[in-house]
């Protein structure tokens, strides 16, 4: 899940280099083509599994239409609201989006652990985007403004949405290349429109067309295989929370690459993230000792709840 978060991360650095592709083309070769790709390379497994999926069509296809709407929210908001902003409340705000969709449909709880995590997180985000609000807002209209928080709310609620279709359907027996090769697939026929209507661009010079093929066969093709089998290991809300290392990753690779300077207080954010990821993913004192002792079905279930979830069932301890 870390790698793939690393992996995204690089898509605003990548872009750079093709100043002249918009960003609802960069968003749907992104995801419109990464998605169709990995449906090919699963097109085994999802045809092994189709009696599967069709049992689940209304999740796969809640998923599939959160995939397609995603990267034009996202990258929209980052447009009109800047980079900084749009990305503080599209990536900042999902794992938030994940928990309330959890404690929602499938009844769980969050634990403190969570909490502490997802705090630390959102916090190190926000310092992170605010280092650099200044210059990446100069200019936004209030309107503009408005519009863009609004559609980074539209892409962390659909983030969030197909991170749980996807975990929802691998849980429910179908393993998780099919899960994200149905999807994804059917996410990025439905981009293939805007793809057509706005990649002119794309095929307008070598270094575009290798910014292209690089977003969707690196970030989007590897990455949400890599996305999709950790879904099968981790909730969704902890998936999505992992995924705030992307924008601290995103902010050293610009500052790295591309040239831009980062005040102490974006580092400071960065500093909070990676603090956000150790308490997610180190086991705890418990849980380690736990793990060197026999243990009942009772105290398995609970030592795993300790390890991914930062969300455990109602009514446990």
């Amino acid at each position: 899940m870390l790698v793939a978060s690393v992996l995204w991360g690089t898509t605003g650095t990548a872009a750079t280099f093709a100043p002249e592709v918009s960003a609802l083309a960069i968003g749907s070769v992104a995801m419109g083509l990464g998605g169709i790709l990995q449906a090919l390379v699963a097109a085994p497994q999802i045809a092994r599994h189709t009696p599967g999926l069709r049992e689940q069509r209304g999740v796969v296809l809640l998923g599939a239409a959160s995939v397609a709407v995603y990267p034009l929210a996202f990258y929209s908001s980052m447009h009109l609201a800047g980079v900084a902003v749009g990305t503080v409340v599209s990536i900042g705000t999902a794992p938030l989006a994940s928990a309330l969709i959890e404690r929602v449909v499938d009844g769980r709880r969050l634990t403190r652990r969570w909490m502490l995590a997802a705090s630390l997180g959102l916090l190190g985000t926000v310092l992170l985007c605010v280092a650099e609000a200044g210059q990446a807002t100069a200019g936004a209209s209030t309107a503009a403004m408005l519009l863009g928080v609004g559609l980074g709310l539209v892409a962390a609620t659909t983030y969030a949405l197909y991170a749980w279709a996807a975990h929802r359907l691998i849980t429910g027996g179908v393993p998780s290349r099919a899960a994200m090769g149905a999807v994804f697939g059917l996410g990025g026929l439905l981009l293939l429109p805007v793809l057509l209507a706005t990649g002119a661009p794309l095929v307008g010079s070598w270094p575009n067309a290798a910014v292209g093929a690089y977003m969707a066969v690196v970030p989007m093709f590897a990455g949400y295989a890599l996305f999709g089998w950790g879904l099968a290991h981790l909730p969704a809300s902890t998936a999505t929370t992992l995924s705030l290392l992307e924008p601290a990753v995103a902010a050293v690779l610009a500052v790295l690459v591309v040239g831009e300077r980062l005040p102490a207080a974006g580092w400071t954010g960065i500093t909070l993230v990676i603090a956000c990821l150790a308490v997610l993913t180190t086991p705890s004192p418990t849980a380690r000792r736990r793990k060197q002792q026999p243990r009942s079905p009772e105290a398995e279930n609970e030592s795993n709840d300790a390890m991914q979830g930062e969300l455990v069932p109602p009514g446990a301890a």
